[in-house]
């Protein structure tokens, strides 16, 4: 049988409940063996529900039990540094939640920690976004479907922050999620699959609901992170990229990414998972984008979420981790902190940050 794997989990929140404990209880030979949430009732939950042996009151209490060989980190992202580090020295393999870190400098800490600790694998949950028809779009752009690239375009509107009267959320408290903002960190990193990387960034954001009740406190706060953000940013190969991010749009809510070449076009709906596209390469006539057929995915070539058993395969087997390495998370956060500075200084930053 295949080596036993025992993972501890710290913080079961609902992607955790959703993905990870069903993804890993499927997987032969491996156990969840270990919980600690955040409060204590939420702890003994988790335990009963999945019928985890072990509950801790202390993350540190579970990272000092030798018989967890890995841990899953489904915390808000103040703790994701100072836990993988933690887990990492502790001999511990590493999947922790998106987003990576609070801001670039915890996330280049998690990486040099990683590094020192080479034999033991360390991955970032994934942004789901374009896995089903990511084979495809990486076929048609290595064949230079889109000839020279010319222009990106990334949207991304939800309804998340559209009442004014929500409530606080953790994602707007910077003192929870450092500098990250909405879908801005998951949808560039999709991006980034198929694009190269930003050189320069030059942003502005705003907060349309800027005061919120704090629901733990009953207190007016100011929000910390905005719900609206604008970026122009330059690409390594040339191209100019167009980020329109918004969480206060009740109707019209969409996800897409456009790429824009002297041959081709492309667009991917994130959130059916369709392709659209034409090129002269194709024999295609130059058009309207309302004109651009469907681009099927193959059913051999759709991908599913298999997070957790590419992170098992890779403590087993040595097998490469392809979505999301520690360094593809790095280079997001820089992304994410770049557009925080210029967002407030009002400049254009370089990337990768100095």
């Amino acid at each position: 049988m295949s080596k036993r794997i025992r993972v501890g989990l710290i913080g079961a929140g609902a992607n955790t409940r959703l993905r990870h404990i069903p993804g890993l209880l499927a997987i032969e030979g491996v156990e969840i063996s270990a919980v600690c949430n955040r409060r204590p009732e939420s702890t003994e939950a988790v335990a009963r529900d999945f019928k985890v042996p072990r509950a801790y009151a202390q993350w540190q209490q579970l990272l000092a039990d030798r018989d967890i060989d890995a841990v899953v980190i489904g915390t808000w992202p103040y703790l994701h540094c100072p836990i993988t580090i933690a887990a990492l020295e502790a001999g511990k393999h590493v999947l922790t939640e998106a987003r990576l870190s609070m801001n670039a400098a915890e996330g280049h800490r998690m990486l040099a920690a990683a590094r020192q600790h080479a034999h033991l694998v360390a991955q970032v949950v994934p942004s789901p976004f374009g896995l089903k028809g990511h084979d495809v779009m990486k076929s048609l752009i290595a064949s230079d479907y889109l000839g020279a690239w010319r222009e990106v375009h990334v949207q991304s509107f939800g309804a998340a922050l559209a009442d004014s009267t929500a409530p606080l959320s953790w994602r707007q408290d910077a003192d929870l999620s450092g500098v990250n903002m909405l879908t801005l960190g998951i949808v560039h990193e999709t991006l980034t699959r198929w694009a190269p990387p930003p050189v320069q960034v030059q942003a502005q954001i705003h907060a349309h609901v800027a005061t919120r009740v704090d629901p733990h406190t009953g207190v007016l706060r100011q929000v910390g992170t905005p719900d609206t953000v604008q970026i122009l940013a330059v690409l390594a190969n040339g191209a100019r990229a167009t980020y329109h991010f918004s969480a206060a749009t009740p109707f019209g809510q969409t996800a897409v990414i456009h790429l824009f070449g002297s041959d081709g076009a492309l667009s991917y709906d994130l959130l059916t998972d369709r392709i659209h596209g034409a090129s002269k390469r194709a024999g295609q006539s130059p058009g309207r984008a309302t004109d651009l057929p469907e681009i099927a995915i193959p059913t051999d070539q759709a991908r599913t979420w298999t997070v957790e058993a590419d992170f098992i395969a890779a403590i087993r087997d040595s097998r490469p981790i392809e979505f999301t390495t520690f360094e593809a998370g790095v280079a997001y956060m820089e992304f994410t902190e770049a557009v925080a500075r210029s967002a407030k200084t009002g400049e254009r930053v370089p990337l990768p940050l100095s």
